[in-house]
Protein backbone atom coordinates (compact mmCIF):
# COMPACT_ATOMS: atom_id res chain seq x y z
CA UNK A 1 0.00 0.00 0.00
CA UNK A 2 1.30 3.44 -0.89
CA UNK A 3 2.09 6.02 1.74
CA UNK A 4 -1.07 7.63 3.09
CA UNK A 5 -1.35 11.16 4.40
CA UNK A 6 -3.30 11.74 7.61
CA UNK A 7 -6.12 14.29 7.62
CA UNK A 8 -5.18 17.76 8.91
CA UNK A 9 -4.55 18.02 12.63
CA UNK A 10 -7.17 19.60 14.87
CA UNK A 11 -6.85 20.51 18.54
CA UNK A 12 -9.35 20.60 21.39
CA UNK A 13 -8.72 21.86 24.92
CA UNK A 14 -9.79 19.43 27.61
CA UNK A 15 -9.24 20.17 31.30
CA UNK A 16 -6.65 22.71 30.23
CA UNK A 17 -4.74 20.18 28.12
CA UNK A 18 -4.20 20.24 24.36
CA UNK A 19 -5.79 17.21 22.72
CA UNK A 20 -5.05 16.22 19.13
CA UNK A 21 -7.62 14.70 16.82
CA UNK A 22 -8.41 14.37 13.13
CA UNK A 23 -11.71 14.51 11.28
CA UNK A 24 -12.56 13.30 7.78
CA UNK A 25 -15.69 12.71 5.74
CA UNK A 26 -18.99 14.55 5.89
CA UNK A 27 -21.81 14.24 8.43
CA UNK A 28 -24.59 11.94 7.25
CA UNK A 29 -28.04 12.25 8.75
CA UNK A 30 -28.82 8.60 8.09
CA UNK A 31 -25.82 7.15 9.92
CA UNK A 32 -23.68 7.83 13.00
CA UNK A 33 -20.19 9.22 13.08
CA UNK A 34 -17.25 6.89 13.83
CA UNK A 35 -14.76 7.58 16.62
CA UNK A 36 -11.50 5.60 16.30
CA UNK A 37 -9.40 5.09 19.44
CA UNK A 38 -5.80 3.83 19.31
CA UNK A 39 -3.97 1.44 21.61
CA UNK A 40 -1.08 2.00 24.03
CA UNK A 41 1.85 3.75 22.37
CA UNK A 42 -0.05 4.42 19.15
CA UNK A 43 -1.94 7.48 17.88
CA UNK A 44 -4.35 8.73 15.24
CA UNK A 45 -1.66 7.81 12.69
CA UNK A 46 -2.40 4.14 13.30
CA UNK A 47 -5.84 4.62 11.68
CA UNK A 48 -4.64 6.19 8.39
CA UNK A 49 -5.58 3.18 6.29
CA UNK A 50 -9.02 3.04 7.86
CA UNK A 51 -9.84 6.74 7.67
CA UNK A 52 -8.89 6.81 3.97
CA UNK A 53 -11.68 4.34 3.15
CA UNK A 54 -14.27 4.87 5.87
CA UNK A 55 -14.52 8.61 5.21
CA UNK A 56 -16.26 7.76 1.95
CA UNK A 57 -19.29 6.51 3.92
CA UNK A 58 -19.05 8.15 7.34
CA UNK A 59 -17.94 11.22 9.20
CA UNK A 60 -14.83 9.83 10.92
CA UNK A 61 -13.01 11.13 13.97
CA UNK A 62 -9.80 9.72 15.46
CA UNK A 63 -8.36 11.04 18.70
CA UNK A 64 -5.04 10.88 20.55
CA UNK A 65 -5.70 9.90 24.14
CA UNK A 66 -4.15 12.17 26.75
CA UNK A 67 -0.50 11.10 27.09
CA UNK A 68 -0.18 9.74 23.54
CA UNK A 69 0.41 10.86 19.98
CA UNK A 70 0.31 14.62 19.52
CA UNK A 71 -1.81 15.18 22.62
CA UNK A 72 -0.23 16.71 25.69
CA UNK A 73 1.58 14.42 28.11
CA UNK A 74 1.06 15.90 31.58
CA UNK A 75 1.96 14.24 34.91
CA UNK A 76 -1.52 12.78 35.45
CA UNK A 77 -2.73 9.56 37.03
CA UNK A 78 -3.46 7.67 33.83
CA UNK A 79 -6.30 5.16 33.92
CA UNK A 80 -9.28 3.85 32.04
CA UNK A 81 -11.44 6.25 34.03
CA UNK A 82 -9.40 9.24 32.83
CA UNK A 83 -9.59 8.24 29.17
CA UNK A 84 -13.27 7.38 29.52
CA UNK A 85 -13.92 10.92 30.72
CA UNK A 86 -11.86 12.35 27.85
CA UNK A 87 -13.75 10.36 25.21
CA UNK A 88 -17.14 11.13 26.73
CA UNK A 89 -16.43 14.86 26.80
CA UNK A 90 -15.07 14.72 23.25
CA UNK A 91 -18.24 13.07 22.00
CA UNK A 92 -20.36 15.71 23.70
CA UNK A 93 -18.31 18.80 22.88
CA UNK A 94 -16.78 18.00 19.47
CA UNK A 95 -18.68 15.18 17.76
CA UNK A 96 -21.99 16.43 19.08
CA UNK A 97 -24.01 13.25 18.55
CA UNK A 98 -23.88 9.52 19.34
CA UNK A 99 -21.10 7.71 17.51
CA UNK A 100 -19.90 4.20 16.88
CA UNK A 101 -16.75 3.82 18.97
CA UNK A 102 -14.04 1.58 17.53
CA UNK A 103 -11.05 0.86 19.74
CA UNK A 104 -7.93 -1.28 19.55
CA UNK A 105 -6.31 -2.80 22.64
CA UNK A 106 -6.23 -0.12 25.37
CA UNK A 107 -8.45 2.05 23.18
CA UNK A 108 -10.94 -0.80 23.06
CA UNK A 109 -11.16 -0.90 26.84
CA UNK A 110 -11.63 2.89 27.04
CA UNK A 111 -14.31 2.71 24.33
CA UNK A 112 -16.12 -0.07 26.19
CA UNK A 113 -16.09 2.07 29.35
CA UNK A 114 -17.78 4.91 27.46
CA UNK A 115 -20.36 2.71 25.74
CA UNK A 116 -21.28 0.98 29.01
CA UNK A 117 -21.36 4.03 31.27
CA UNK A 118 -22.62 6.64 28.79
CA UNK A 119 -25.15 4.72 26.68
CA UNK A 120 -26.64 7.90 25.24
CA UNK A 121 -23.32 8.63 23.51
CA UNK A 122 -22.77 5.27 21.83
CA UNK A 123 -24.58 4.14 18.71
CA UNK A 124 -22.48 0.98 18.61
CA UNK A 125 -19.15 -0.50 19.68
CA UNK A 126 -16.39 -2.21 17.69
CA UNK A 127 -13.57 -3.81 19.68
CA UNK A 128 -10.36 -4.90 17.96
CA UNK A 129 -8.28 -7.18 20.20
CA UNK A 130 -9.52 -5.17 23.14
CA UNK A 131 -7.65 -5.08 26.43
CA UNK A 132 -9.19 -5.21 29.89
CA UNK A 133 -9.43 -7.75 32.72
CA UNK A 134 -12.26 -10.18 33.35
CA UNK A 135 -13.22 -11.26 36.83
CA UNK A 136 -11.43 -14.60 37.44
CA UNK A 137 -13.82 -17.53 37.01
CA UNK A 138 -12.36 -19.21 40.09
CA UNK A 139 -11.14 -17.57 43.30
CA UNK A 140 -7.43 -17.08 43.04
CA UNK A 141 -5.41 -19.12 45.54
CA UNK A 142 -3.48 -17.17 48.14
CA UNK A 143 0.13 -16.89 46.94
CA UNK A 144 2.83 -18.42 49.08
CA UNK A 145 4.83 -16.15 51.40
CA UNK A 146 7.78 -16.48 48.99
CA UNK A 147 5.64 -15.44 46.02
CA UNK A 148 4.19 -12.52 47.99
CA UNK A 149 7.70 -11.37 48.81
CA UNK A 150 8.73 -11.69 45.15
CA UNK A 151 5.76 -9.63 44.01
CA UNK A 152 6.50 -6.91 46.55
CA UNK A 153 10.09 -6.80 45.37
CA UNK A 154 9.10 -6.54 41.71
CA UNK A 155 6.55 -3.82 42.48
CA UNK A 156 9.10 -1.87 44.49
CA UNK A 157 11.79 -2.30 41.85
CA UNK A 158 9.60 -1.25 38.95
CA UNK A 159 8.32 1.64 41.01
CA UNK A 160 11.82 3.11 41.05
CA UNK A 161 12.09 5.95 38.51
CA UNK A 162 15.57 4.93 37.37
CA UNK A 163 14.42 1.38 36.58
CA UNK A 164 11.45 2.64 34.58
CA UNK A 165 13.78 5.09 32.81
CA UNK A 166 16.16 2.32 31.73
CA UNK A 167 13.28 0.20 30.44
CA UNK A 168 11.78 3.18 28.62
CA UNK A 169 15.04 4.13 26.92
CA UNK A 170 15.54 0.53 25.82
CA UNK A 171 12.10 -0.03 24.27
CA UNK A 172 12.01 3.50 22.84
CA UNK A 173 14.68 2.68 20.26
CA UNK A 174 13.45 2.32 16.69
CA UNK A 175 15.05 -1.12 16.45
CA UNK A 176 13.23 -2.25 19.60
CA UNK A 177 9.91 -0.86 18.31
CA UNK A 178 10.37 -2.75 15.03
CA UNK A 179 11.25 -5.96 16.86
CA UNK A 180 8.13 -5.72 19.02
CA UNK A 181 5.89 -4.99 16.04
CA UNK A 182 7.28 -7.97 14.15
CA UNK A 183 6.24 -10.15 17.09
CA UNK A 184 2.65 -8.93 17.13
CA UNK A 185 2.02 -8.55 13.37
CA UNK A 186 1.54 -11.71 11.32
CA UNK A 187 2.56 -9.99 8.06
CA UNK A 188 6.09 -8.57 8.40
CA UNK A 189 5.60 -6.37 5.33
CA UNK A 190 3.02 -4.39 7.30
CA UNK A 191 5.77 -3.26 9.69
CA UNK A 192 6.93 -0.32 7.63
CA UNK A 193 9.43 2.43 8.36
CA UNK A 194 6.53 4.85 8.59
CA UNK A 195 4.78 2.71 11.22
CA UNK A 196 7.94 2.54 13.32
CA UNK A 197 8.40 6.31 13.02
CA UNK A 198 4.76 6.96 13.94
CA UNK A 199 5.30 5.14 17.23
CA UNK A 200 8.81 6.45 17.87
CA UNK A 201 8.07 10.15 17.32
CA UNK A 202 5.64 10.72 20.24
CA UNK A 203 8.02 8.91 22.60
CA UNK A 204 10.48 11.81 22.24
CA UNK A 205 7.95 14.38 23.50
CA UNK A 206 8.36 15.95 26.89
CA UNK A 207 6.40 13.96 29.44
CA UNK A 208 6.42 10.71 27.43
CA UNK A 209 8.55 8.94 30.01
CA UNK A 210 6.20 9.94 32.84
CA UNK A 211 3.28 8.49 30.90
CA UNK A 212 5.18 5.24 30.42
CA UNK A 213 6.17 5.09 34.10
CA UNK A 214 2.57 5.58 35.15
CA UNK A 215 1.73 2.18 33.65
CA UNK A 216 3.31 0.52 36.67
CA UNK A 217 1.02 2.47 38.99
CA UNK A 218 -2.24 2.51 37.05
CA UNK A 219 -5.14 1.30 39.21
CA UNK A 220 -7.25 -1.47 37.72
CA UNK A 221 -10.56 -0.18 36.47
CA UNK A 222 -13.90 -1.89 36.07
CA UNK A 223 -13.72 -5.44 34.80
CA UNK A 224 -14.87 -6.20 31.28
CA UNK A 225 -17.69 -8.44 32.53
CA UNK A 226 -18.99 -5.66 34.79
CA UNK A 227 -18.97 -3.27 31.85
CA UNK A 228 -20.69 -5.77 29.56
CA UNK A 229 -23.44 -6.17 32.16
CA UNK A 230 -24.28 -2.48 31.63
CA UNK A 231 -23.77 -2.38 27.85
CA UNK A 232 -26.84 -1.87 25.66
CA UNK A 233 -25.20 -0.98 22.35
CA UNK A 234 -24.67 -3.38 19.44
CA UNK A 235 -21.22 -4.98 19.73
CA UNK A 236 -18.86 -6.22 17.03
CA UNK A 237 -15.62 -7.98 17.91
CA UNK A 238 -12.88 -8.08 15.28
CA UNK A 239 -10.12 -10.45 16.32
CA UNK A 240 -6.62 -10.67 14.93
CA UNK A 241 -6.34 -14.37 15.67
CA UNK A 242 -2.54 -14.43 15.50
CA UNK A 243 -2.13 -11.98 18.38
CA UNK A 244 0.50 -13.42 20.76
CA UNK A 245 -0.56 -11.04 23.54
CA UNK A 246 -4.16 -12.23 23.66
CA UNK A 247 -5.72 -15.64 23.30
CA UNK A 248 -8.42 -14.51 20.91
CA UNK A 249 -10.55 -17.67 21.03
CA UNK A 250 -10.48 -17.84 24.83
CA UNK A 251 -11.30 -14.14 25.21
CA UNK A 252 -14.06 -14.54 22.65
CA UNK A 253 -15.68 -17.17 24.88
CA UNK A 254 -15.48 -14.79 27.84
CA UNK A 255 -17.14 -11.99 25.87
CA UNK A 256 -19.85 -14.32 24.59
CA UNK A 257 -20.58 -15.60 28.10
CA UNK A 258 -21.42 -12.08 29.22
CA UNK A 259 -22.82 -10.59 25.98
CA UNK A 260 -24.14 -13.43 23.79
CA UNK A 261 -25.85 -11.10 21.30
CA UNK A 262 -22.51 -9.81 19.98
CA UNK A 263 -21.20 -10.45 16.48
CA UNK A 264 -17.57 -11.31 15.80
CA UNK A 265 -15.10 -12.07 13.04
CA UNK A 266 -11.71 -13.78 13.27
CA UNK A 267 -9.06 -12.44 10.91
CA UNK A 268 -5.65 -13.68 9.89
CA UNK A 269 -3.78 -10.88 11.62
CA UNK A 270 -2.06 -9.99 14.85
CA UNK A 271 -2.70 -7.48 17.62
CA UNK A 272 -3.58 -4.58 15.28
CA UNK A 273 -5.87 -6.00 12.57
CA UNK A 274 -7.06 -2.54 11.51
CA UNK A 275 -3.52 -1.69 10.38
CA UNK A 276 -2.47 -5.13 9.17
CA UNK A 277 -5.56 -6.08 7.13
CA UNK A 278 -7.31 -2.69 6.79
CA UNK A 279 -9.39 -3.59 3.74
CA UNK A 280 -11.00 -6.48 5.61
CA UNK A 281 -11.56 -4.45 8.77
CA UNK A 282 -12.99 -1.48 6.87
CA UNK A 283 -15.43 -3.67 4.96
CA UNK A 284 -16.56 -5.51 8.09
CA UNK A 285 -17.05 -2.28 10.04
CA UNK A 286 -18.91 -0.55 7.24
CA UNK A 287 -21.27 -3.44 6.56
CA UNK A 288 -21.93 -4.05 10.26
CA UNK A 289 -22.77 -0.41 10.97
CA UNK A 290 -25.10 -0.11 8.00
CA UNK A 291 -26.80 -3.45 8.65
CA UNK A 292 -27.36 -2.61 12.31
CA UNK A 293 -28.89 0.70 11.34
CA UNK A 294 -31.25 -1.09 8.96
CA UNK A 295 -32.27 -3.53 11.70
CA UNK A 296 -32.75 -0.67 14.20
CA UNK A 297 -34.89 1.22 11.70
Amino acid sequence: MSTLISPPSCYWTWRGYRIHYVRAGEPRGDRPALLLVHGFGASTDHWRKNIAELQQDFEVFAIDLLGFGRSQKPPETYSGALWQAQLSDFLREVVGRPAVLAGNSLGGYASLCVAANHPDQSAGLVLLNSAGPFTPAQPQPEPSPLEQARRRLVKTLFGQPWVAWLIFKNIQRRSAIRKTLLKVYCDPTAVTDQLVEDIYRPSTDGGAFQVFASVFKTPQGETVDALLAKLRAPLLLLWGEGDPWMRARARSEQFRAHYPQLQEVFLQAGHCPHDEVPEQVNARMRDWVLQNLEVAA
